[in-house]
């Protein structure tokens, strides 16, 4: 009990250490930002700002780059290697996000000579988050932040995502239905449960044939199906041996004119082939130690599914050297019946998922997940925008000017709201790109190391350009267009003395 208590304290402050350096580093972007903002237009930043901030992100780039070296090989890494190179290139993509909070400032006062030949309401907005510069640059600031952080989710869930396809293994013929023991069981189902759940079976799909896959019982009795010549792929589902019926061998080769006989051995395979016979390997009893071999007649049969190569041996061969067999997999053929979701779901209902798993071959389905909160921060990036649209223009000289340009009308004061939201989602998406996208690249190699045996070598990764092209320049258009839909207030008016009125001279 005090184990388990001491790992999930570890785990719970190795999860807040990983979460809150990161963001405590990045969350130095905002008082840096802050700080270089001269609090007068007409001053100019210090250039030492600007320096320090680079500095900073190239430090933190040094680190993700250190991060993504480390894990670059494809062996196999303990946990503790994992967390701290994760760790290392979190705190670096903190500082890259920290190190860019001067960089806003310095922007806008870039940009606000080459504005001047730009028509008035694009030159009037550069010139309204200059005046107002210190609730611009934390617009800005908060919406690069934002930005970096959906765009790395994303890049790391489509790295992520790429590598997960890889990884797939079918289970099964696609559209076959497989019902597999639950959590309760060690592989295989009790004689019992096995007729009760294939009762369900033909309740649900009534006149659909079901195929049986059977295994010995103990897996300390050795059994094991070998034949000269023929190597079983890795990513095959039944890498040892299928032991079944004729349903079961008609399942795996796609044929149902495959010949059968309860004494012949099957070899499935996709390779050009030849052989007669199988051996057998097999122990007289489960504390047998001494393995005996016998050989029996086989045949060569093709897949079409290169992932069903194995051999493939009638149930009765192995009873007759004295195994007691029990099932682990009931399956319904894709080419005699194709389960519907409806009956998928029907099944789903019926079985507890710890007395049995139901399961219809579909293929690798990609996780959809990440989306909404790869969608969050760019909502927040669009808010963040839209705060420096909305709103007055910063003083009544500007306002002066638009009502001369517009010739009064509300339209131009509308082009002067979406330049000024545009803008500055412009600045924020392009500097959160600059931040967001290295960052995920080069996250992706500690995320993916191997800390299991089984976990494959890396593909290479696909970094999603078109959605982050799309993210850059659609963000501004869209917080644009909101910002001349939605006005809420109007351009400062001079305002008309009031009081009584004059007594008329006669």
């Amino acid at each position: 009990m005090f184990s388990d208590l001491a790992v999930s304290v570890l785990m719970a402050l190795l999860i807040a250490v990983l979460v809150g350096l990161p963001l405590m580093a990045a969350a130095g972007a905002v008082p840096a930002a802050l700080l270089s903002a001269p609090a007068n237009r007409h001053e100019m930043m210090s250039r030492r700002f600007v320096v320090l901030g680079l500095f900073a992100s190239f430090a933190g780039v040094w680190l993700m780059g250190l991060g993504a070296w480390l894990a670059r090989e494809d062996s196999r890494y303990g946990s503790l290697d994992f967390f701290g190179l994760l760790l290392i290139s979190l705190v670096g993509a903190g500082l890259l996000t920290a190190g860019l909070g001067p960089l806003p400032s310095w922007l806008l006062e870039t940009i606000g000579p080459y504005a001047e030949r730009l028509p008035p309401p694009f030159r009037l907005a550069v010139r309204d988050l200059a005046q107002r510069r210190a609730r611009a640059v934390l617009a800005i600031t908060l919406a690069m932040m934002a930005t970096a952080f959906g765009l790395a989710l994303t890049v790391v869930a489509v790295g992520e995502t790429a590598q997960s396809r890889a990884e797939y293994l079918p289970r099964g013929r696609p559209g076959s239905l497989l019902i597999q023991p639950g959590s309760t069981h060690l592989g295989v189902f009790a004689t019992a449960d096995a007729a009760a759940v294939r009762a369900m079976m033909e309740r649900e799909l009534p006149g659909v044939p079901i195929a049986q896959r059977e295994a010995v019982p103990d897996g300390s009795w050795f059994f094991r199906a070998t034949a000269e010549g023929v190597e079983t792929p890795e990513k095959a589902v039944y890498w040892d041996q299928a032991i079944g019926d004729e349903k079961l061998l008609r399942y795996l080769t796609g044929d149902q004119s495959t010949p059968y006989d309860e004494n012949t051995a099957v070899v499935i395979t996709s390779a050009g082939v030849k052989t007669d016979s199988v051996a057998l390997g097999y122990e007289r009893n489960a504390t047998d130690e001494a393995t005996r071999t016998k050989t029996v007649r086989a045949i060569v049969a093709r897949t079409s599914d290169p992932h069903l190569q194995t051999i493939f041996v009638p149930s009765k061969l192995v009873r007759d050297l004295g195994y007691p067999l029990r099932p682990s997999d009931l399956i319904v053929d894709p080419a005699v019946h194709r389960v519907t979701v409806e009956e998928q779901q029907r099944l789903d209902d019926r079985l507890d998922d710890a007395f049995a798993e139901v399961h219809v071959e579909r293929g690798f389905q990609a996780s959809t997940g990440w989306l909404p909160f790869a969608a969050a921060p760019f909502l927040a990036a669009l808010a963040c925008a839209l705060s420096c649209g909305f709103g007055k223009a910063a003083n009544a000289r500007q306002a002066r000017v638009m009502r001369r340009a517009g010739n009064g009308s509300a339209a131009a004061f509308r082009w002067f709201r979406a330049s000024r939201a545009g803008l500055s989602a412009l600045c924020g998406t392009v500097l959160g790109a600059v931040a967001g996208c290295p960052a995920g690249m080069l996250l992706l190699w500690p995320l993916t190391m191997r800390t299991t045996w089984e976990a494959p070598e890396r593909v290479p990764f696909e970094t999603p350009w078109p959605a982050i092209t799309a993210v850059v320049a659609g963000l501004p258009l869209l917080a644009a267009a909101l910002a001349a839909l939605f006005p809420r207030d109007r351009p400062h008016a001079s305002r008309r003395r009031t009081g009584p009125p004059r007594p008329s001279r006669l």
